[in-house]
């Protein structure tokens, strides 16, 4: 890890409407942190006060149960936010973060943020609007679990991650999700073997093509309509 205080705070929502004074300003009280692959920042059941953004990079949120199985509850990308929980309700942390790629944050501790939620509406707005949306991603995926079959959740994930981190190309979405087989069957809440079944079906199909780490997404509407 090395700290660090270069680089544009208002590349994350939850600061882009500071001006430069404030961004100048917020940017002195953070820090910088890097990781490697594999890295993690923190365990699930640490005790922890610091708001992360991701500056660049993938961080992937993850719990495990007691008999060792685990499910990924997010990946985080560049400008979105994770650790806030502990900012307003002190207590463990609720998953442990593992760096999925090199990645850069920056940190913010809960004493070098009050200032800035309680002097900069602004800023107390887009924090508000941020928990929000996870709340409704939350929901949302519960409510998968429940309704949807395994290739519907593997449609919505993929969709999700191309929404997120897909380049358009001249014959699709390329998506470098950089998760292994075993994580992206995390993240949807399934078995590596179903989750492959899926989008082994899914490529012969014609709907997307497999990379390394990665897919191409050739057929959007219809791996849509197979996700709802």
């Amino acid at each position: 890890m090395a700290e660090d205080r270069q680089g544009d705070v208002r590349g994350a929502p939850l600061f882009a409407a500071l001006d430069d004074e404030a961004a100048s300003a917020l940017r002195a009280s953070m820090t910088e942190v890097r990781l490697s692959r594999g890295d993690v920042l923190f365990h699930e059941g640490q005790p922890g006060d610091q708001l992360y953004v991701v500056t660049s990079g993938k961080i992937k949120l993850g719990r495990t149960s007691s008999d060792g199985r685990e499910n990924l509850l997010a990946i985080q990308g560049p400008g979105e936010m994770f650790g806030e929980l502990s900012l307003f309700d002190p207590g463990p942390r609720t998953a442990t973060a593992t760096a999925v790629t090199s990645t850069t944050l920056i940190a913010l501790g809960h004493a070098d943020l009050q200032p800035w939620l309680t002097g900069r509406p602004e800023v107390a707005t887009q924090l508000l609007r941020a928990l929000a949306q996870r709340l409704r991603r939350t929901n949302d995926t519960l409510a998968d679990l429940v309704f949807s079959d395994v290739p519907g959740r593997v449609a919505k994930a993929l969709l999700d991650l191309a929404k997120r981190f897909g380049v358009q190309s001249e014959d699709g979405i390329h998506v470098t999700h950089d998760l292994t087989q075993e994580e992206l069957a995390q993240l949807v809440g399934a078995s590596r073997e179903t989750v492959n079944k899926a989008l082994a079906d899914f490529a012969q199909r014609g709907w997307l093509r497999h990379e390394a780490r990665a897919v191409v997404i050739l057929d959007v509407e219809r791996l849509t309509r197979r996700s709802r």
